[in-house]
């Protein structure tokens, strides 16, 4: 969290007396004594914010909160100063490694008036403090009425959409979660403004633009590229959707699923119908005998949240990397606790930068879980690698890298890693893979479309295109035009759909994940190739091969002290991101997709 802390955990503020004062021409020196002054300050600094912050995260009370948004400010003000001083240098001829830090530390907000500076901490405190104490209390007569609680929690709504499989339940569900956001839409509308005005400070047009600025390329340029990203997609997505519409509407019928148009939201399984594989028993192949259900076995063996983190472990050292520090075991919080609200949404979390890095997730033994964690870990390890890189270099090449380390390795879950580990006694037959892959693309094809247009969605919001009063209205033209999935029930006065996703309400990024998406499928076939590896990608696993672990440290350890076009040659041979390695993981699937598609849609004539 070091450099995130700075780019995106802090949106820079300055105090309007901390303008740098000129002392003639800057100098070469100059730079390097201010670089060097301002790391060690950002370091300490680092330290103490992550500190609050995961305090607040983990003991939400109106306190930690204040706590936390206090140590918000001092982030603020600190990085604010730094980006004002940075644009004295500009234009010094200084080292390649000097002025990516220069360039590093002028990507971020600024906010001059001081209490601008506490009201945007304040908020952004907040908005995370509201998202994780959010529960919905079904009134009297509701469908969840009776489920044994008079208020439910996000997590126990998403045990319903995964689980049950009656409409009126999965609709009190979605509509329960998602009426909690308008309450704390207002502070949402008045943090947009903030964000904006300190954008502005800093010569970007608006937050969204200085959020695609930070990919090494032109913003308009960064949106050109994930436009013409999922066009390339685009085509296995339109399959995958159109299969599952054919196997709901056999599930829930004509009634509720139409057979055309966008489908309803809370059948997919998910709260926010961005990954689908909850609903595979609905969509499962007709020939899927293998019956193997890696939550039952996880369960009936009863493993703990530490044995699961214990098996992710084991993939990284397997590949040549360290053990966790005892401090990750001593320190990190991997179980809900029963006596406070805290947000379980799994993180990762490097508090000094060095060594003492912890995981904050609430595990249970599910196979979604299982993933989860070796993703979340894939952040430790990165964490760890670039441990040794300058405080400026300690985060990845771009947002997306850091998100695609843990799902590159989660792509190497496959039946012959678990029966490796002892969870899986025979692998299946591997000419009958269809299952396997269909159940990897209801996560990794069908999040494509919503990772792309919840940024497209802040983007307008950012850039004002989209007003308050339209967010629901724009929110769902997306969601429909991308996804194909529409609101199941009429929209809400005052609407704020969007903020039932942890990463609006929280301010994150979530390009990240799109490009991550596509970049896990590179680097897996970069990896399976140092491996020596020749066979379908999607049987792969690097499970146990040092030479592709030495590969992946390799770049884990630059940083973000390279352009990211560099740091993805490094590790793959090609310097630009590119949908065909995922398009030759799946190809098997979308075959099968479409042929399944073509009888389907003859059966119903």
């Amino acid at each position: 969290m070091a450099l995130a802390v700075l780019l995106a955990l802090t949106a820079g503020a300055a105090q309007a007396q901390a303008k740098p004062k000129a002392h003639g021409k800057p100098t070469v020196a100059e730079a390097r004594r201010f670089l060097a002054e301002t790391e060690q300050k950002f370091d300490k600094l680092n330290l103490d914010g992550a500190r609050a912050e995961w305090v607040g995260s983990n003991f939400i009370t109106d306190d930690t909160e204040a706590i936390a948004a206090y140590f918000g400010e001092l982030q603020l003000d600190a990085a604010g100063q730094a980006a004002l001083q940075a644009r004295r240098y500009n234009g010094l001829k200084l080292n390649a490694d000097e002025a990516r830090k220069l360039k590093l530390l002028q990507l971020t907000l600024m906010l001059s008036d001081p209490k601008e500076r506490a009201e945007y901490a304040a908020a952004r405190a907040a908005l995370n403090g509201a998202y994780g104490k959010a529960k919905y209390c079904p009134p009297q007569g509701a469908p969840l009425a009776s489920a044994g609680k008079d208020c439910l929690a996000l997590g126990e709504l998403e045990k319903v959409l995964a689980n049950s499989r009656e409409p009126a339940k999965l609709l009190d569900a979605w509509s329960g979660w998602h009426s909690q956001s308008p309450s704390y839409k207002q502070r949402y509308v008045d943090f947009v403004a903030l964000s904006n005005k300190g954008a502005r400070e800093m010569g970007f047009a608006d937050t969204g633009a200085l959020w695609r600025s930070q990919y090494d390329m032109a913003p308009d340029a960064f949106a050109a590229e994930m436009e013409r990203l999922w066009q390339q997609v685009k085509p296995l997505y339109d399959s995958l959707h159109t299969y599952t519409r054919y196997k709901l509407r056999a599930a829930y019928g004509p009634d509720v699923v139409p057979a055309t148009g966008p489908i309803p939201a809370h059948l997919f399984g998910n709260m926010w119908s961005q990954t689908w594989d909850n609903i595979y028993p609905l969509l499962k192949p007709a020939g899927d005998t293998t019956g193997f259900d890696l939550t039952k076995v996880l369960e009936e063996r009863k493993t703990s949240a530490k044995e699961m983190t214990q098996y992710a472990e084991g993939f990284y050292t397997s590949l040549g990397m360290q053990k966790l520090p005892a401090s990750f075991w001593e320190r990190s919080l991997l179980t809900k606790p029963r006596d406070r609200d805290v947000v379980c949404h799994a993180s990762a979390w490097p508090i000094d930068g060095k060594d003492d890095v912890r995981i904050k997730m609430c595990i249970t033994p599910t196979a979604e879980d299982f993933t989860v964690i070796h993703h979340e870990l894939g952040h430790i390890y990165y964490f760890l690698e670039y441990k040794d890189q300058p405080v400026l270099f300690r985060q990845g090449a771009n947002d997306g890298f850091h998100e695609a380390i843990g799902d590159t390795v989660a792509l190497s879950i496959t039946p012959g890693y678990l029966k490796k580990i002892g969870l899986m006694n025979q692998e299946p037959d591997p000419k009958g893979d269809i299952p396997e892959l269909l159940k990897r693309a209801l996560s990794k094809v069908a999040i494509l479309p919503f990772a792309y247009s919840v940024d497209k969605w802040r983007w307008d919001v950012y850039g004002g295109k989209t007003q308050p009063a339209d967010y629901d209205k724009t929110w769902w033209q997306l969601r429909e035009q991308y996804m194909g999935v529409k609101r199941p029930a009429p929209a809400l006065a005052n609407g704020f759909d969007a903020g039932a996703k942890y990463h609006v309400a929280a301010d994150v990024p979530y390009a990240r994940y799109f490009l991550a998406d596509l970049l896990q499928f590179q680097f897996h076939r970069a990896l399976c190739r140092e491996a020596g590896y020749t066979g379908p990608l999607h049987q792969c696993s690097i499970y146990g091969n040092e030479k592709a672990g030495q590969k992946l440290r390799a770049m884990l350890q630059m940083g973000t002290s390279k352009p990211w076009p560099e740091e993805l040659k490094a590790i793959s041979g090609e310097d630009r991101i590119d949908g065909n390695a995922l398009l030759e993981y799946f190809a098997p699937l979308k075959a099968w997709l479409d042929e399944q598609n073509r009888v389907l849609a003859a059966q119903q004539k």
